[in-house]
């Protein structure tokens, strides 16, 4: 199990590659949602912003670090987090004009965790993620 906690001196562990290659990496898919989004309008650009602006950072830090098979873990991770963040606008899309407000996001915010949650699930019972530590 990981220790979960906030340590603010592990701050200056991280070198200042780590930091610019994570703000880089947003920047860039910042920049692409923005590029998206002045040609093909704001529906279509607001999509690029539900991709995690900093995984491909993250993911490059963790290889590194901990390993491949690690890296390979955030990334299903991430992905069920994603299908299901989809899932969360298609809702909300569908719901917001028509209910209240709360309603509509708490119904998005159920549909991100069932279709998460059952694509990791589904993931495990097909044995993926058994190599990871």
């Amino acid at each position: 199990m990981t220790d979960l906690g906030v340590r603010p001196a592990e701050l200056n562990q991280t070198s200042w590659r780590d930091w610019l290659t994570r703000f880089g990496f947003g920047a860039g898919v910042s920049t692409l949602a923005g590029v998206v989004s002045a040609l093909a309008g704001p529906k279509v650009g607001g999509l690029f912003l539900a991709f995690p602006a900093i995984l491909m950072a993250s993911l490059t830090l963790v290889a590194e670090e901990e390993g491949p098979r690690y890296a390979r873990d955030e990334a299903r991770g991430a992905t069920f987090g994603t299908v299901g963040l989809l899932g969360f606008a298609v809702v909300v899309a569908a719901t917001a004009t028509r209910w209240p407000l709360w309603l509509a996001f708490a119904g998005a915010a159920l549909v991100w965790v069932v279709v998460a949650l059952t694509g990791y699930l589904i993931a495990r019972s097909r044995g993926h993620g058994d190599d990871e530590a």
